[in-house]
């Protein structure tokens, strides 16, 4: 599968979490359009495969082992890659986690960790890559949200509270950075076919009947979707979108709902 409507060819991407789900087809999807990838993620074993993977699409890709919630581990996933593939263009802040509980059943340090891989991770990723953005004069940061920033998630309060700061930090950043010609936008999936979602499929046995077409299932698909999507799916949404490179050039500070049925925002050149 190619991406006519975006030439990513000699651009350099950074995906946290690119070893699996969501990461890992939003890479395909970099790939498929030309860029060479860094997949970060703390799995040797699934990255290894993920960049086995990408290098089959006809571009470069190395693997890094990155634990984003360390800074001086992420510091240094700028600097290896730009030792790998000579640069970095693009920043795909996708590395995530969550515990599904009960608002008062979460221990202090499950708070701790949920905010620290989800949020803070994105803002030490975003200090780490500006100065080479800056040097470069320009880049592209898009980092992953949830349809639960907007609708909260009785099971998944942290979670929800963290792809809320996400939004705002998003905001924050494509404000400081325009000036440096630095794009900043977001993406709020809906329920993806993943480990994680599949995860909490186990421990919500009824979310399936709920995703097919009850009126508390709007919040996150539309009522004609009755399944998950994969994350093949979703790069294929990149493709299908019709979107022009030069129409979404300066869009900065966006914050895209992604439902099943809407189209992929790609990060563009």
């Amino acid at each position: 599968m190619e991406f006519k409507q975006f030439d990513l060819h000699g651009k350099v991407a950074v995906v946290t979490g690119g070893n699996g789900g969501i990461g890992l087809g939003i890479a395909r999807g970099l790939a498929q359009a030309g860029a060479d990838v860094a997949v970060a993620g703390r799995n040797a074993d699934k990255t290894a495969s993920a960049v086995a993977e990408i290098k089959e699409l006809g571009v470069q890709s190395v693997g890094l082992n990155v634990d984003v919630v360390d800074e001086d581990q992420v510091q240094r996933m700028v600097q290896d890659t730009l030792a790998a593939l000579g640069g970095v263009d693009i920043l795909i802040a996708n590395a995530g986690t969550n515990f599904r509980k009960k608002p008062e059943e979460y221990a202090l340090a499950e708070w701790h960790k949920i905010v620290d891989t989800n949020l803070t991770s994105v803002f030490t990723c975003a200090q780490a890559v500006y100065p080479e953005f800056k040097r470069r004069g320009g880049g592209k940061i898009v980092t992953i949200g949830s349809m639960a920033s907007i609708f909260g998630f009785d099971v998944a309060a942290v979670y929800a509270a963290t792809k809320g700061g996400v939004v705002q930090l998003t905001r924050s950043l494509a404000s400081a950075w325009a000036r440096d010609n630095i794009q900043v936008n977001c993406i709020l999936p809906g329920w993806i076919d993943t480990e994680l979602t599949q995860g909490a499929r186990r421990v919500l046995p009824s979310l399936g009947g709920v995703l097919s077409g009850s009126k508390d299932a709007y919040a996150y698909l539309p009522e004609s979707v009755r399944k998950f999507p994969s994350a093949e799916e979703l790069a294929r949404m990149m493709r299908d979108a019709g979107f022009s490179e030069v129409s979404f050039e300066r869009i900065t500070g966006g914050i895209v709902c992604l439902h099943v049925a809407q189209a992929f925002l790609p990060v563009l050149t």
